[in-house]
């Protein structure tokens, strides 16, 4: 039986499409961009994306090419994307930023067009979806993370259109896989244990802050550091893991590690609970969709398709990173900040730069992407802390109303 088999099954039955079992998300992503890239190739994506999945997709051996972006949600704004970028794309990474899909159809209409993959990282979308069609299901392939969902801090899944891909990447997955230890899946099984019992306790704050003194966390800024002369050696071995995992392995150093039966059986427990988790996300998320932080995007998905379940939510806010530290004091520590843009962050030499950087740098310094789950702690602390929306991005109108073009468009 296939490593991760009874996982896998059960994410076939949620999503309808055959899946592979993977330790991370970023391995599946990897996966997928092996199988329907070939090396030196282009990749569209977000700037406004977490530096992890940059490194993977150079471990892939490929290009990032950075997209315009929607200001409201982060995600690519294909209309804007140059014709003569699209002739020379080999595939196109979507986010789905925070669980808000990305124009989907469109995305797959011009990559129709163009004869190229597309693929889906859903890694905050479990449960989102398009006029009823589930996040996952528009690509060659989907890449997901249950860490994201079910706090399990392990496991992903790779969705694809049938079984004989699935068994051609699971060779390949498992060519890819470094040995399970018992300590490290004693480990992976406690990690989330622990999380939840810091929560519970209410001691967010001061362990947040005794691993900051501690020196304990892996980032010291929003994102890691480039190392770029190591990162452009790195390069030269390329399609390959290994040289990479500095990068790809930073916060989730166990991203490839073969998890054995203890890990897994925590994973299948939690899996039991997830509609329970979407549905309480539900909830925060239509709270959140009522505050003057709600981004237009979020308003105008909500009441398209009703509340999502959303990883986070994008609330836009003025003075974001200052606000972020403020808000450790009620307890809120605020993450995925991906903050500056991919482009700004990697430069040229391992990225081409988005034609139109504005819109991601904007919604980058602004977005505070607040946890559903604590939707009433979040809103009660932001208006303690008189915290104002974020100031209108110049050149772009309509952003509380959806009266602009751009909002229009979503």
């Amino acid at each position: 039986m296939p490593y991760g088999s009874r996982l896998a099954a059960t994410m076939t039955r949620r999503l309808g499409r055959e899946c592979v079992y993977t330790p991370s998300a970023r391995l599946a992503l990897y996966l997928a961009l092996r199988r329907w890239c070939r090396p030196g190739g282009r990749v569209l994506m977000s700037p406004v994306n977490d530096d992890v999945i940059l490194f993977v997709v150079l471990a892939a051996g490929l290009r990032p090419v950075m997209a315009p972006v929607s200001p409201w949600d982060g995600n690519i704004d294909p209309a804007a994307v140059p014709e003569t970028t699209w002739r020379g794309l080999d595939a196109v990474l979507t986010t789905n930023l925070y669980g808000l899909p990305d124009r989907l159809d469109e995305i797959r209409s011009r990559c129709d067009q163009s004869g190229i993959p597309l693929i889906e990282d859903a890694a905050h979308a479990i449960g989102s979806h398009v006029d009823g069609r589930p996040v996952g299901t528009f690509g060659e392939a989907a890449a997901f993370s249950l860490s994201k969902h079910v706090a399990a801090m392990a496991g992903g899944f790779l969705a694809v259109p049938d079984a004989r891909t699935r068994r051609e990447l699971e060779r390949l997955r498992d060519d890819l896989l470094t040995p399970g230890r018992l300590r490290a899946d004693l480990e992976a099984t406690l990690r989330p244990l622990a999380r939840s019992t810091v929560k519970a306790l209410g001691l967010v704050r001061p362990a947040w802050r005794t691993m900051q003194r501690l020196g304990l966390l892996e980032r010291d800024a929003f994102r890691m550091p480039l190392h770029a002369p190591r990162l452009a050696l790195s390069a030269r071995q390329a399609p390959a893991l290994p040289p990479y995992d500095p990068w790809i392995r930073v916060d989730l150093h166990d991203y490839r590690t073969r998890h054995g039966r203890l890990v897994r059986a925590q994973l299948g427990l939690r899996m039991a609970h997830l509609d329970t988790d979407l549905t309480h996300r539900r909830a925060g998320v239509t709270l959140l969709t009522g505050t003057p932080w709600a981004s237009p995007a979020l308003r105008e998905r909500s009441a398209h398709d009703g509340p999502l379940p959303l990883f986070r939510v994008p609330l836009l806010v003025d003075d974001r990173d200052a606000l972020v530290e403020r808000l450790v004091t009620h307890g809120v520590v605020a993450g995925y900040l991906y903050d500056p843009p991919l482009d700004d962050y990697a430069g040229a030499e391992f990225a081409d730069p988005s034609p139109d950087p504005a819109p991601a740098r904007w919604f980058a310094s602004h977005a505070l992407p607040a946890d559903p789950l604590l939707a009433r702690k979040i809103t009660k602390a932001l208006t303690k802390e008189r915290t104002a929306p974020a100031p209108l991005l110049q050149g772009v109108t309509g952003q509380g109303e959806g009266d602009s073009t751009e909002f229009a468009r979503l």
